[in-house]
């Protein structure tokens, strides 16, 4: 009897390769913490800034970083309420696009694109005006602005194509040292008897709210924080983040309030609080910290706040750079901005296409800046920040009211004064903030009239552009319609 062999089976069809996403379980509270902070930039911030809220608003400088902060923690109790629920790159998006509807996330995503990309090219700037400034006083040499921003730029995009974690490292180290000058300077003021009329506690006295100016250094009280909604952004790549993203962002906003109130009140004193708004009127840039620095502390502590200034601003670039990318890649994954956004690599898990966008985006600023002769620190720095932090604060009013609209039907069992009371108080807050910003926006630039409305005019016009793409999807699909702000970490 003749044996046939047995027929092949025919084999199942191979399953499609499965698109590799942002490494989950990257990093915990800590990297968090760090992300966070350093994207405030503590050191740039006291530096940089605060002289030019103490310039608008004299003694009122020390509460409003205070009041700020307080603000902004009561809005972190509903934001991290609802990031138990939500862990999406694109945080402000998906936020809001759970409470208030598609069409309004969709806008706040764009708004998102404009103001974290306006504060990061910002930043790149001023990374570079700091450095040739403290190349230039510590070696003698002058070196371009724009040549030490370039070099930045390119080591921000190696780090961006790298695993996130190493970019945690990087910030986690430059934090320390920044904090570290600070309270240097801190002691020694205080060494000295806290400045020519001794601690004076009545810089924090509600009174000096009502000084002119007062309205306009919210811009940069606020805008101190910017960056703490990152640790939603990272949900996605952390380690039990229903636990760590609450802690690190209550960690974060409580630190940053306490530090930044303490550091302003002390520099404040450090001239006397009669004298400190005169100084500032008429110092420039980050002179008046260096100078009570070396002043208090000696020459060498002012020379280590020159080069830790640098790092300060560079963690603060990488720290907005990858808030930025995630950004680009959360809507390119959900069809908002082209596909390829939307893919990481296989080695690091890193959204290398949006990095390079990014980049291409903050080369562009600063070649803009080069060709046109402004000044990389009071234009093109104070300006685009203008825009970008007023853009933040606008999402955050809308994602305070988005929380309260995820849980007015069920409160999963949270308290109702955190998605309840909380939301809508900090919505309140906000939007109070953002008219007095918004009334006296020019304090801030210096600018005419007309360059101050082109300094706003995006973020509503870009905003209103989201309803439209979001009406267009779903006329032409509408399941891609229906996936819009509900892409979960654990659903991809």
């Amino acid at each position: 009897m003749s044996t046939q062999p047995p027929a092949p089976q025919a084999s199942a069809a191979p399953a499609p390769p499965v698109a590799p996403t942002l490494e989950q379980n990257a990093i915990g509270t800590a990297d968090l913490v760090f992300f966070v902070v350093a994207a405030a930039a503590p050191l740039t911030v006291m530096a940089g800034a605060a002289p030019v809220a103490i310039k608008m608003a004299g003694q009122a400088a020390a509460l409003g970083y205070l009041l700020s902060g307080l603000l902004l923690i009561v809005f972190a109790a509903g934001f991290t309420a609802m990031s138990r629920h939500v862990r999406n790159a694109g945080a402000f998006y998906a936020y809001i696009g759970r409470g208030l509807g598609r069409a309004a996330g969709v806008g706040s995503a764009y708004v998102a694109l404009l103001s974290y990309n306006a504060i990061e090219v910002g930043l790149l700037a001023v990374f570079g005006w700091f450095t040739g400034a403290g190349f230039r006083d510590l070696t003698g040499v002058r070196v371009p602005w724009w040549a030490w921003a370039l070099a930045g730029l390119v080591a921000i995009g190696v780090l961006g194509c790298r695993k996130v974690t190493l970019s945690a490292k990087v910030l986690g180290v430059a934090l320390a040292l920044e904090a570290l000058i600070l309270l240097v300077f801190e002691a020694a003021v205080f060494a000295h008897g806290g400045g020519p009329d001794g601690p004076r506690f009545g810089a924090l006295s509600p009174e000096h709210l009502g000084t002119a100016g007062a309205g306009g250094m919210f811009v940069l009280c606020v805008g101190a924080f910017i960056g703490f909604e990152a640790t939603a952004i990272y949900a996605e790549e952390a380690r039990r983040p229903e636990r760590s993203v609450s802690r690190a962002t209550c960690i974060a906003v409580g630190f940053l309030a306490l530090f930044y109130t303490f550091t302003v009140w002390t520099i404040i004193n450090a001239y006397g609080a009669d004298h400190a708004q005169t100084v500032a009127k008429a110092a420039t840039g980050t002179d008046m910290v260096f100078a009570a620095t070396r002043r208090f502390a000696g020459a060498w502590a002012a020379d280590a706040m020159h080069l830790l200034l640098i790092t300060s601003a560079f963690a603060a670039t990488l720290a907005f750079h990858n808030g930025a990318t995630r950004y680009f890649y959360a809507l390119g994954r959900e069809r908002l901005l082209p596909r390829r956004l939307g893919t990481v690599t296989a080695r690091h898990r890193s959204p290398a296409a949006a990095v390079l966008l990014q980049s291409a985006i903050a080369l562009l600023a600063v070649l803009a800046t080069i060709l046109t002769g402004q000044d990389p620190y009071a234009v093109t720095f104070l300006w685009t920040n203008g825009t970008g932090i007023l853009g933040i604060m606008l999402l955050q009013a809308l994602a305070a009211l988005a929380v309260f609209g995820f849980f007015r039907g069920d409160r999963r069992g949270l308290p109702a004064w955190r998605v309840v009371v909380a939301p809508l108080a900090s919505c309140a807050g906000l939007v109070v903030l953002i008219v007095l910003v918004c009334r006296n926006f020019g304090l801030l630039t210096d600018a005419p009239t007309g360059i101050n409305i082109a300094l706003l005019a995006p973020l509503p016009l870009v905003f209103a552009a989201g309803p439209v793409v979001a009406l267009r999807i779903r006329r032409r699909d509408p399941r891609a319609y229906e996936r819009l702000t509900t892409v979960d970490a654990e659903r991809g």
